[in-house]
């Protein structure tokens, strides 16, 4: 029986990128932001900076919403009545229902969607999809890949660096109080997301200016692993000064040598939550963190 060819897919919010969306034929799902009464689809019909200008000029701030089972039945259905498989990569199953919802409409579909909960967010998620765009082109049937990228799961690292807590405050994510102090005290926290779930937690507090903390970040994490896989490192903003991307491009390049460095921009739904001048460095390793 010849086996059947895959399709790649994933959740809007993996923030890949253009070129490596072209290189490895990625498609993707949007999901829903909800501003002002009016439903839009992620970086579809709406930007980050109009979600950060809403927030600023009238204190108004989105909500996200997940794509739900009928979306993504609707969404699949064509590829899988003309014979395809779908490798599809959630959001991280922790901080969104989009898993639980794309499970119920691969069950309805038959079994020819293969839902990867990818406890992960923004270019995390896009680490695994690299590795799925790989095993596409080696040959691999859409149960292979599945498995290969449960496997590597925990050997995908993502954290970032928050300017303000004032989006965090604002959709009830820390107190005012945490939030003021914060601000107070400029300090910059260190977002760290567990990849054996997709939750997320405070690590590092760093002190000062973007300018001062970014580099010290970049650092730390590519420190903090002895066997960084080194094909591809992500960095990736929700906005940010195009002088600090370069300072940390600049930071990556004197610590460690990688083959590929990719800035990309965090979707609005990302960018929503952890509102501007939020970076971080995301990259995969070797074997899982003990």
């Amino acid at each position: 029986m010849q086996e059947r060819k895959v399709i790649l897919s994933a959740d809007s919010t993996c923030d890949l990128g253009d070129e490596l969306k072209a290189r490895y034929d990625v498609n993707f799902y949007p999901f829903h932001i909800l501003l002002e009464e009016q439903d839009y689809q992620d970086n579809v019909d709406i930007t980050t900076k109009e979600i950060f200008a809403a927030y600023y000029d009238r204190k108004v701030l989105p909500r996200t919403s997940a794509i739900n089972m009928g979306e993504y039945v609707e969404y699949f259905s064509p590829w899988v009545e003309a014979g395809f498989d779908v490798i599809h990569l959630n959001l991280g199953g922790a901080i969104s229902s989009a898993h639980k919802n794309c499970l119920l409409a691969a069950k309805e579909l038959g079994g020819h969607v293969y839902p990867v909960d990818s406890c992960s967010l923004s270019t995390g998620i896009a680490l695994q999809v690299i590795e799925a765009g790989e095993l596409i082109r080696a040959g691999k049937s859409a149960p292979e890949i599945a498995e290969c990228l449960r496997e590597i799961i925990p050997c995908c690292h993502a954290s970032f660096i928050l300017d303000t807590l004032d989006f965090m405050r604002a959709g009830g994510r820390c107190s005012s109080v945490v939030a003021f102090g914060a601000n107070l005290l400029n300090l910059k926290p260190c977002i760290e997301v567990d990849n054996s779930d997709g939750s997320m937690h405070v690590g590092k507090k760093y002190r000062g200016s973007l300018e001062k903390v970014l580099p010290l970040y970049v650092r730390d994490k590519l420190a903090q692993y002895p066997d960084i896989k080194r094909d591809h490192l992500f960095i990736t903003y929700s906005t940010i000064d195009p002088g600090l991307e370069k300072l940390v491009r600049k930071t990556i390049r004197e610590t460690m040598e990688f083959k590929e460095i990719h800035a990309t921009h965090a979707s609005c739904t990302i960018a929503s939550h952890c509102g501007p001048n939020t970076l971080g460095i995301l990259f995969e390793t070797e074997t899982p963190a003990k």
